[in-house]
């Protein structure tokens, strides 16, 4: 093997490298903006995105490196350019924000782009072994970005809560590897894949494999933060800060995304009667419980906390349409549906997070209702893309988020659960209250208290403009990036 065999990882390599110079370049930083450890960061996820373009230019179908334990295929190369996108995004909304309160440090930039690392480790997994160790690198590294503020009690307990319930979940995690791994002799997933069809085939006794899916799906369910597992989601999401809040949200349900793909449609189709059933259940009472607990929210990162339990849910709903018995034709669909769902979701979030942070300022944090009262009288710009970005959430046309709940709705129905999908759709008519009372609050109410004008902040203000109106864009033309995601689901 020669070094142009590992080619494939240079996105890792590159960003394993940058983010340890970055961290040492920063001693040297005395401008408490940290401007040049800012633009070295966006510098370096250009680098890794360009890295990773050539990579998947050069990937026909899909590349096994290090004996099976690391996948370079193009649903990896597609989510690692999501969450490039939203780390990217999350420092440009945070930069202000972070600065004004003195929490702009190395700690966060560096923290930032080793949970980055652990991202991609993640969605790269070819075994359990790397499974854990990207899950770890991730999880690690965010546990410390929600204490970063010290000085917040609320933000230490949030932590804290984060760091028990996330052990939790590891623990449920690795103990259900340990059976799957006791069952089958492999920690690589296709030999898994290949043990687990034989032993379905055979006459031999599958409690120990079905008992092993149980915790490995309950401890996927935590990392997507779905019912009954959700209950560090509103807390963690209320107590950290508004910029953590953002990361939290995005690039970590993508990977815990990639997670589920690799270590459910990937290792264990076979066993796709019995996991489907489970995800089922976890997506119903999934979007019940988020979208009717929404409602009663007065504070808005705990609105979109729950928010966010319901879509996971959604997009569930792909994930458990793949299978129809033992006929997989409708996995190309359903699982491009639930990709595409995915990455509207990271973008949605990105957005609505974003906004709350542009119109933040010194002393004053945006995280009421009644903090966006009258937003159209004092920027309408503003108060325009917040709604485009609630009418997706949503699920309003012309909107993308429209398009995908319609997807993953088709991929159900299309599977036979037909009552699955009249459930969800008159639950997301319940959640359609609680966006569009944003959308009430913004153009009819006036405004509470004193009210200070948007500020002016012309790289932040640029990327959400972009933001909003690409929800906008993908709502009216979404086939170029479902034929993104119909191409990486078939290189599976």
């Amino acid at each position: 093997m020669t070094w142009l065999d590992h080619v494939p990882v240079l996105p890792e390599v590159l960003l394993l490298v940058g983010a340890c110079a970055v961290m040492i370049a920063d001693l040297y930083v005395k401008d408490e903006g940290r401007r040049t450890s800012v633009v070295l960061a966006q510098v370096l996820l250009a680098l890794c995105a360009l890295a990773t373009l050539f990579v998947d230019a050069g990937t026909r179908n899909r590349l096994v490196l290090f004996d099976g334990h690391f996948i370079v295929d193009h649903l990896a190369n597609l989510l690692k350019i999501v969450c490039y996108v939203s780390v990217s995004a999350a420092l440009v909304y945070s930069r202000s924000y972070l600065e004004e309160r003195r929490l702009l440090r190395g700690e966060f930039i560096s923290l930032l782009l080793f949970s980055l690392l652990g991202m991609m480790v993640l969605i790269s997994a070819g075994s359990f072994l790397t499974v854990f160790l990207g899950l770890e690198l991730m999880s690690l590294c965010l546990y410390a970005l929600v204490a970063l503020n010290r000085d917040s009690a609320q933000s230490t307990e949030a932590a804290m809560k984060y760091f028990v319930l996330g052990a939790l979940s590891s623990g449920l995690l690795l103990y259900g590897i340990s059976m799957i791994y006791g069952a089958t002799g492999s920690l690589q997933l296709f030999e898994v894949a290949q043990q687990v069809m034989r032993l379905s085939a055979s006459s031999a006794d599958r409690s120990l494999l079905v008992f092993g899916l149980v915790f490995i799906v309950a401890g996927l369910a935590f990392k997507l933060g779905v019912v009954p597992f959700h209950m560090w989601i509103p807390d963690v999401y209320h107590g950290a800060t508004t910029p953590v809040t953002l990361i939290i949200s995005s690039g970590p349900k993508v990977a815990a995304f990639a997670m589920m793909i690799r270590m459910l449609v990937n290792a264990m189709p076979t066993l796709s009667a019995d996991w489907q059933q489970m995800l089922a259940l976890l997506a119903i009472l999934s979007i019940a419980l988020g979208n009717i607990t929404a409602i009663a929210q007065s504070n808005l990162k705990r609105m979109l906390a729950y928010s966010a339990i319901a879509h996971m849910g959604f997009m569930l709903l792909g994930l458990l349409s793949g299978y129809v018995g033992a006929n997989g034709m409708n996995r190309s669909d359903a699982y491009s549906a639930s990709l595409f769902y995915m990455i509207i979701y990271t973008i949605m979030t990105v957005g609505s997070f974003g906004m709350l942070l542009y119109l933040s300022h010194a002393g004053f944090d945006c995280e009421n209702l009644d903090d966006l009262k009258g937003l159209n009288r004092r920027s309408p710009w503003n108060a325009m893309l917040m709604m485009i970005i609630m009418f997706s959430l949503a699920g309003i046309p012309p909107t993308a988020g429209f398009y995908a709940k319609l997807a993953v709705f088709q991929a159900a129905v299309a599977a036979g659960h037909v009552w699955l999908a009249v459930v969800a759709v008159l639950l997301s008519l319940v959640g359609a209250f609680y966006y569009l009372r944003v959308v009430k609050l913004m153009y009819f109410d006036e405004p509470v208290g004193e009210t200070a004008p948007v500020r002016a902040q012309p790289v932040g203000g640029f990327v959400l403009g972009a933001n909003g109106l690409f929800l906008l864009l993908l709502g009216i033309l979404p086939q170029g990036l479902m034929a993104l995601c119909v191409a990486a689901v078939a290189a599976l």
